[in-house]
């Protein structure tokens, strides 16, 4: 995808931080909240997001132990963070420097890192970067586990996360509960992972119309008639990452009709002009609005609308 010098992406901070906040309430005392700030803060940049809810975090979670290191996580915030994916390096040092735990998901991976203090991960259904329950016991005494967590859906997959490491009478800090599952306080268990739920309502992606026509006949590349019709043109198309969908002209529900590389057609109404504001998320096409029209996940719907224009933020 490329960012397009005429679509403004707002984040405001103050937001972010909101639904940090709400969270930490929402969970009580005795419950960390590590910040998922993978995948560059999905889109509203990893850095700006650590540093604007730093003291209200208690850790940061990442993908890989590179994206913690182009944030500089720990220098920025003082707080450590943990990795997702298999480690990139075999080396305790290389997690050290930088105030990252590394996920090991076998007895080998653990052994090698247990300087680095790591964290296991348990496969409890999802079947992915993550340790079978066969090998749970050898891999925390290999890497002298003193927390392990899992990636879940469902609550069902915490409880078995606490069944495969023999309960939290061990005295291992478990976590498994990420955005979906901060409602279910069975899932809750030590800390939480929460990645959408910091995001919502924190982007605001918008363009102008180049053009508005009088439709005069099918249009576009498919040939559409607009029910108005009246349709405009805006410059983001799908290597901008947009698809059709609800978007707000003027402040108006409307929609984005058909989608090219590089722009897009809009249903217009009379006193539409060229030059107006479209606004492609944010104010009424929340994420989920947006993610149920394009048929896919609102998480999708921040990494790729936000990569589309230059971002500006707001405290």
């Amino acid at each position: 995808m490329t960012r397009s010098r005429h679509v403004n992406v707002s984040v405001d901070l103050s937001r972010v931080r909101a639904n940090a906040e709400a969270i930490k309430r929402q969970v009580g005392p005795g419950v960390e909240v590590i910040a998922v700030v993978k995948a560059d803060g999905y889109g509203l940049g990893a850095a700006r997001v650590a540093a604007a809810v730093a003291d209200v975090a208690d850790r940061f979670c990442v993908f890989s132990l590179n994206e913690a290191v182009d944030a500089d996580l720990w220098n920025l915030t003082g707080k450590p963070a943990m990795t997702l994916s298999p480690p990139q390096s075999a080396d305790p040092q290389d997690y050290l420097r930088h105030g990252v735990r590394p996920a090991v998901m076998s007895a080998e991976q653990a052994a090698a890192l247990r300087d680095a203090r790591c964290v296991l991960c348990v496969d409890t259904g999802m079947q992915r970067f993550a340790c079978p329950p066969g090998e749970v016991e050898a891999a925390l005494r290999a890497g002298g586990c003193d927390e392990a967590f899992t990636h879940a859906a469902r609550v069902e997959a915490a409880r078995r996360l606490v069944e495969t490491v023999g309960g939290r009478a061990r005295g291992l800090r478990l976590h498994a509960a990420g955005s979906a599952l901060l409602n279910e306080a069975a899932a809750r268990l030590d800390a939480v992972r929460p990645g959408l739920a910091l995001y919502r309502g924190a982007a605001r992606v918008s363009t102008r119309l180049l053009e508005v026509h009088d439709s005069a006949g099918p249009v576009g590349y498919t040939g559409f008639t607009p029910a108005t019709g009246r349709h405009g043109v805006v410059p983001a198309g799908y290597s901008n990452g947009l698809r059709p969908g609800p978007c707000l002209v003027n402040g108006r529900p409307s929609r984005v009709l058909e989608v090219g590389m590089q722009s897009a057609y809009v249903e217009c109404a009379p006193t539409d002009r060229a030059g107006d504001e479209v606004v492609l998320l944010g104010d009424a096409p929340s994420e989920d609005a947006v993610a149920a029209a394009w048929g896919t996940t609102p998480q999708l719907v921040l990494v790729h609308l936000c990569a589309a224009g230059e971002r500006h933020y707001s405290e």
